[in-house]
């Protein structure tokens, strides 16, 4: 299947899409938030500039797009392959998943635990909300400092 766009209608398309500050990344951050959490955004001193970092519960959340760094749960239709230029999307999309792990291995070796959490999984707030307090092994409402 060939692109529906010129090559640089998709390059442009494709300049738009956000590192951060993305629209997951700030569901979460205002329900970490509102739970009572404060915290560190994107620490370039880091691995991997974690998207929430906890210094007091040395702990860090990571919000991945489904597409980018391809979610694993069949159930996600987020994360489907490009129809087009596969040859160029299949590597890199293996690559962004390679450097995830990486980051993940190296936050955990400095003794930070890691919470990855779905751009799927952001519409449902009560379950977000539960598996954060669950994560961080508190009832919320906790100052956080640096």
């Amino acid at each position: 299947m060939t692109d529906t766009l010129t090559p640089s209608q998709r390059s442009d398309r494709m300049s738009r899409v956000r590192g951060r500050d993305t629209k997951p990344e700030l569901v979460v951050r205002r329900v970490v938030h509102a739970l009572g959490y404060r915290f560190r955004l994107h620490r370039r001193d880091m691995p991997g500039s974690p998207d929430i970092v906890l210094p007091r519960f040395r702990s860090v959340i990571l919000v991945h797009g489904c597409f980018w760094h391809r979610h694993s749960d069949p159930d996600c239709r987020l994360a489907r392959m490009p129809k087009s230029r596969i040859e160029f999307w299949g590597p890199k999309l293996a690559s962004n998943q390679s450097r995830d792990e990486r980051v993940r291995r190296a936050l955990e070796a400095l003794g930070w635990r890691v919470l990855v959490i779905w751009e799927c999984e952001v519409k449902d707030q009560g379950k977000l909300r539960r598996e954060i307090l669950e994560f961080l092994g508190g009832k919320g409402d906790e100052s956080e400092g640096d």
